[in-house]
């Protein structure tokens, strides 16, 4: 007697799975999501040195320009994630990146420096309504076996921003000056946004909830609790805060002797993004397979190595350690990113805003202290830091302990 073959796996509730054209609607909108969010979050790196001549102020001072922005976006996140558990996850996701792109075009009037840090502090406001809730859209609608790769998709978007953003800015900055360059980043941004509300498909898994403050403060203890949501969000903070030191500080780093380079010139360098979006989606799709624990580990190994090679006087060295450091460090966010929606059985909102509160604040705080470390001791200084942070991953974060793959 032939036994029936077992059925084919199929998602749970009729999720979006890999190979539909659901799933790559939903991919070209959070690759939307992550260029515009971040192209027009980290426009300002490249014009960093700018600032300093245009408003008189320190380079310490222009990183505020970012720190400022990712602090108010990290603080206001839980906000915007319980106003999406209310109206609605593409609602807020809309508001969020169209209100965001017309704030960068009207940051280029400012004309003071705390104007500009204003505008920058509203834009950050605005830029809280994508992070978390664009994590939980995806563990509401997406199967979980592709979960790990959808949260690469959306780093590769960011990715994709971080680069655009950077490389736009510095050259339309050399040609036309930063105020052009921010208006032209705005307008990406306002455009991104209007193809993101045709594209994404309606939520058919989200419920709304009017949830009150005891019992939210009760999913956010739960969460805390959690070890390996523990771990994903001591990795989040000190990666981006690493990144924002490099990011930040290389540039006046390289338009400084012995390298002398124009700030497009130096702003072309963030091309080494490109490594990023690919690293993205293979970290996600490798931690599904043979689980977080390696991925992770592989992943830091290179930011340090990509560290170390930083440190060179020669401008090949630099690149070659930039790309490894990017690569590294896109690899880490994507792996960790994708662990919040494993592990978080319940309140996946909240999980996920938990994981980009302290993600941004890594970012505000070291991004920060890496100017005093740079105004005593130049480069050495931020990449003693640098190494201090991949280290401190290593020993504390590794996004989960556990080298399980996800099953099908």
């Amino acid at each position: 007697m032939n036994a029936k073959p077992s059925p084919a796996p199929t998602a749970p509730l009729d999720k979006v799975t890999r190979g539909s054209a659901a799933f790559r609607a939903i991919a070209i909108c959070m690759t939307l999501a992550g260029v515009s969010t971040f192209a027009l979050m980290n426009c300002v790196q490249p014009l960093m040195p700018l600032f300093t001549q245009a408003f008189s102020i320190t380079p310490a001072q222009a990183s505020l320009s970012l720190s400022v922005n990712i602090g108010i976006l990290g603080l206001l996140m839980p906000l915007a994630s319980l106003v999406s558990e209310r109206l609605g996850r593409k609602k807020v996701l809309v508001a969020s990146l169209l209100t965001s792109g017309v704030v960068c075009v009207l940051s280029a009037t400012a004309d003071s420096w705390t104007t500009f840090l204003l505008y920058r502090a509203l834009q950050g406001a605005a830029f809280s309504g994508v992070p978390a809730i664009a994590m939980a859209y995806i563990a509401e609608e997406i199967a979980l076996s592709d979960s790990g790769y959808a949260a690469g998709v959306y780093v590769s978007g960011a990715a994709i921003g971080g680069m655009f953003g950077r490389v736009l800015a510095g050259f339309v900055a050399d040609a036309w000056g930063w105020r052009t360059s921010l208006v032209a980043t705005g307008a990406v941004g306002v455009a991104s946004a209007l193809l993101f509300t045709y594209l994404l498909p309606r939520s058919r898994h989200f419920v709304a909830q009017r949830t009150g403050l005891k019992p939210l403060l009760a999913t956010y203890r739960l969460h805390l609790g959690n070890r390996a949501l523990q771990r994903a969000y001591v990795t989040g903070f000190f990666m981006m805060g690493s990144l924002v030191m490099v990011y930040n500080f290389l540039g006046f780093r390289l338009t400084q002797a012995p390298f002398n380079l124009s700030p497009s010139l130096a702003g072309s360098l963030f091309l080494t993004y490109l490594a990023g979006i690919y690293a993205s989606t293979l970290a996600g799709k490798l931690a599904d397979r043979h689980g977080s624990k390696p991925v992770t580990i592989g992943s830091l190994g290179l930011c340090a190595a990509g560290a170390m090679l930083m440190l060179a006087p020669y401008l090949l060295l630099v690149l070659v350690g930039l790309v490894l450091f990017t690569v590294g460090y896109f690899a880490t966010h994507s792996v960790a990113n994708g662990a919040v929606s494993r592990h978080a059985r319940t309140g996946k909102s909240q999980a996920s805003t938990l994981y980009f509160m302290a993600f941004y604040a890594g970012g505000a705080v070291l991004g920060w202290v890496g100017g005093i470390a740079w105004a005593q001791s130049a480069w050495p200084g931020v990449t003693a830091l640098l190494a201090a942070a991949i280290g401190l991953t290593l020993l504390l974060g590794l996004a989960t302990q556990k080298s399980t793959p996800i099953p099908p």
